[in-house]
């Protein structure tokens, strides 16, 4: 038994592994990993939902009834001291290209007939041909892409599920995720139950129209508590990740990686997912394929976590058809440029009640002592894949510390992230950079790459004297490597969240599937200083002027 320790003072989190599978110790060749047997996440159950424009809220239940507060269970911090950051961009002087479009409000405070129950809102949602789906932990819409017009009262996330049965029906739990798979140009939305017995609850549209049918799974996940999934498309499946935890209270033992049967989705048939439990592979995301043209003929997917001064590359291949042919490989160790997680050396406040793994956050805000928590200890939403034909990439990014080399500390918090290429050959860290051109602090990033090979990344953004922002950067080819254009504010913060210093826990990014050009962006900001959960979130567009003449999905 190992055991690793948070360098923010967090509770230790032991984990049931050998050294050789801990992915702060990976290999730097790729071989499979020893593991018992392959787990089958059987399929609950399916059917087919009413339309969701049938629904309204009186007639589906599962709406919490006081604010609560949405568990964090949190995860190791790699081992290691502070580091002067090798990647480090401490100023940006060319101006940002990239021009905002769309710029309106989705669910929260300022939304008639909505009231936030949760802290965060995990914010999530992506862009179709027409619409804009968003979730916020326990409740969705349906936006017009277009006008920003509202097109479906909001919904509890269960009510996908309504007249399913079981916990997909009877619960509301959240940790929500919203994606548009832009080949077969439908809609997938999941949430978990976080109670035994633990399950994945995945929809899948009938039609582009999100308003409309769609065909709803339930997929067991126990006996181990699967939390904080992200998904991602590939032309063979929905791939999720998944922290997992066992026990009571809850303890660490590792990661999973998940493939379901997209094919069997699409088409309201019986459906499995092929998923592998890896002590290592906590903090992942899957890849998630943006772009008409897809990964070679028979690619995994690939999950990306980080490790000290690494980010390893795990390749799960799925085999639907003959299913002891799949397999997860992995991790290659891609050295990077050294940084230290943000935040690391906050030293542990009082636990609170109800919550003994919580710790104190170290975000500054204007006007108020509460200090946000900045997530440092996984990787963000989304790692954005994309074939150009003559290479692919694979762009993500993770929370680091904006280390003072003068005076030998970390202050504040900056954006790491990273330009992945030679996936199917010799993977290798093509750009890689830390955004921090001043004293403010950044972090819960969300990246993304557009046709043309412009990257974008939204974010929020925040400091002692400044309320929340919600602000976005970018790059195109042609600006020198590693580094981001200067800086745009998406929606002044009016306000600072008192008493709890949960933030995000995740923002979305997405690319517009009707241009492959313009990028879609949702995270929270504050309207007013008070108690949470006292959140709005919005919603924006952004393009840079050199992508044009995309290719049709």
């Amino acid at each position: 038994m190992l055991e690793l320790r948070s360098l923010r003072g967090r509770r230790s989190v032991r984990l049931l592994l050998v050294l050789a599978a801990v992915g702060f110790a990976a290999p730097s060749r790729a071989e499979e990993v020893s593991m018992p047997e392959q787990f089958i996440a059987a399929e609950v159950q399916h059917d087919v939902s009413p339309p969701l424009r049938t629904l309204s809220a009186s007639t589906v239940s599962g709406q919490a009834i006081h604010p609560r507060i949405m568990p964090l269970h949190r995860l190791p911090l790699p081992p290691g001291g502070l580091q002067s950051d090798g990647a480090l961009q401490s100023n940006a002087s060319i101006p940002l290209a990239a021009s905002i479009g769309m710029n309106f409000d989705g669910l929260g405070v300022n939304t008639p007939g909505f009231t936030p129950i949760w802290t965060p809102p995990d914010t999530t949602g992506a862009a179709g041909l027409t619409q804009y789906v968003q979730w916020v932990n326990t409740s969705f819409t349906v936006f017009d892409k277009s006008s920003g017009q509202m097109l479906l009262s909001p919904l509890t996330g269960n009510a996908i599920w309504f007249g399913f049965g079981g916990g997909c029906a009877g619960r509301n739990d959240g940790d929500p995720i919203v994606n548009y798979d832009k080949q077969a140009k439908r809609w997938v939305l999941s949430q978990f139950t976080n109670a035994s017995p633990y399950l994945e609850c995945v929809a899948v549209s009938a039609t582009d129209d999100a308003t409309g049918v769609y065909y709803r799974y339930a997929f067991a996940m126990g006996p181990n508590f699967a939390d904080y999934p992200h998904m991602g498309v590939w032309p063979d499946g929905y791939y999720f990740s998944f922290n997992m935890f066992s026990g009571k209270p809850l303890v660490l033992v590792g990661g999973r990686a998940c493939a379901f049967d997209r094919n069997a989705m699409l088409n309201n048939s019986t459906a499995t997912a092929q998923c592998f439990d890896v002590p290592a592979l906590f903090g992942s995301v899957p890849s998630d394929w943006d772009g008409a043209s897809a990964p070679p003929l028979g690619s995994p997917n690939y999950f990306v976590t980080y490790g000290s001064n690494l980010l390893n590359i795990w390749s799960l291949h799925a085999d639907f058809t003959n299913p002891a042919n799949a397999n997860l490989y992995g991790p290659i160790a891609l050295p990077v440029q050294p940084f230290t997680p943000a935040c690391a050396e906050v030293e542990p406040g009082p636990i609170k009640k109800g919550d003994p793994e919580d710790a104190p956050g170290c975000v500054p805000q204007a006007g108020v002592a509460m200090k946000l928590d900045e997530l440092s200890d996984r990787m963000m939403y989304r790692a954005a894949y994309r074939n150009f034909g003559d290479h692919e990439a694979l762009v993500a990014t993770h929370t680091v510390a904006r280390v003072i080399e003068q005076k030998k500390k970390a202050i504040g918090a900056a954006l790491r992230w990273y330009e992945i290429r030679g996936l199917s050959t010799t993977p290798n860290i093509y750009q890689q950079g830390t955004y921090a051109p001043d004293a403010r602090w950044r972090w819960m990033g969300s990246i993304g790459m557009d046709f043309a090979g412009d990257i974008g990344i939204g974010y929020s953004l925040s400091a002692p004297g400044i309320h929340p922002h919600i602000a976005y950067t970018g790059r195109t080819p042609g600006d020198l490597a590693g580094t981001m254009e200067s800086e745009g504010i998406i929606m002044a913060g009016k306000g600072s969240q008192r008493q709890e210093e949960r933030w995000g826990d995740y923002s979305a990014l997405s690319i517009d599937p009707s241009d492959d050009c313009t990028f879609w962006y949702t995270t929270e900001y504050i309207p007013e200083t008070g108690a949470a959960p006292n959140w709005q979130t919005r919603i924006a567009s952004f393009k840079f002027p050199s992508c044009t003449g995309a290719g049709s999905y």
